[in-house]
């Protein structure tokens, strides 16, 4: 039987590539020196592309990919693909977003005690021996009876608010409109951050969200306020998170994505109010695999003509052709 063409933008793991190798014909996009002339060649046979967000797809690339009838993307966030172009030409969209679920609101958790509870300061003060020589580490304050708002109230958004939960906290969100959530809604960004302790964005990246957290929500958040950012590294104004973390506007930040990566501006990891993580909510070996697998499950299931697994939107009932 011939095994169908499908083009690799980005490369999935080790596994998952050797799944795709045995199943299709892979032509690897990710290693060609001549992007335009490869695309122009082995484009117009394949029938499904294989990326990652990191990897741009745009309208124009898709004319010289006239068969692709889906985009399979190993990750959450899909910002530098063309969404809208692909639906309009009929191509299922397809991400990573349940696999990565469970780690990335562990992360979020975790960068907000972090920073609440100075813990990366206070590793320092045992280590270097300021403990024994200054006394008693300075008293903080308990996540008990705080409230934390979560902008951005999607899978992730929800698994991120069941975590924090059990602290007894109140919890706020915002969306484009309410859901049936045991939660407090609030339609505006900046609204939450006024009422909340601890902000955690969760929003999908691109320009609908760019610099949505800015000055007047670091502002509103204010002075003992946390800001925890699990999202996209676009979606902050990172000039006015620098300023309000440096004249005390925000209290704190606990951040695992950055405007430029991976080298983030020194004025904000240099600040000692920041809990820092190198974009790795997702870096568990499990759950890199299983985002993997959820490229070779949305493959097959396209082409058995079966549900996809984890399609980003609706689409007319998928058919093997």
């Amino acid at each position: 039987m011939t095994k169908r063409d499908v083009l690799v933008m980005f490369p999935a793991r080790p596994k998952t590539m050797a799944q795709l190798e045995a199943a299709y014909t892979l032509h690897r996009y990710d290693e060609a020196e001549d992007k335009p002339a490869f695309l122009a060649e082995y484009g117009p046979r394949c029938e499904a592309i294989v990326t990652n967000g990191h990897a741009a797809l745009s309208r124009a690339d898709l004319d010289h990919l006239p068969k692709v009838k889906i985009v399979c993307c190993s990750s959450a966030g899909f910002e530098f693909i063309d969404a809208e172009a692909l639906k309009d030409r009929g191509i299922w969209l397809t991400n990573s977003s349940l696999a990565l679920c469970d780690d990335v609101a562990d992360t979020a958790l975790m960068l907000a005690l972090a920073a609440r509870r100075q813990l990366v300061a206070a590793h320092d003060y045992v280590r270097s021996g300021d403990w024994g020589r200054k006394g008693m580490y300075p008293l903080l304050s308990s996540m008990k009876g705080k409230r934390v708002g979560i902008a951005g109230i999607g899978t992730i958004g929800q698994a991120i608010a069941r975590r924090f939960e059990p602290l007894r906290v109140e919890i706020g969100y915002t969306a484009r409109n309410a859901r049936d959530l045991p939660w407090r809604y609030f339609g505006e960004v900046e609204a939450l951050a006024e009422w909340a302790d601890v902000l955690v964005a969760v929003v999908p990246g691109g320009a609908a969200t760019e610099r949505m957290f800015d000055r007047k929500v670091f502002a509103a958040l204010g002075a003992t306020g946390t800001f925890v950012n699990v999202a996209r590294g676009s979606v902050v104004d990172e000039p006015a998170l620098i300023e309000a973390l440096s004249s005390g506007t925000l209290g704190s930040a606990g951040l695992d994505v950055f405007l430029d990566e991976p080298n983030p501006d020194p004025a904000l990891t240099r600040l000692p109010n920041v809990t820092l993580y190198p974009h790795h909510a997702s870096g568990t070996v499990e759950t890199r695999d299983a985002m993997s697998q959820t490229v070779v499950d949305n493959l097959a299931a396209l082409f058995a003509g079966q549900p996809l697994t984890s399609p980003v939107y609706d689409l007319p009932a998928p058919s093997g052709r």
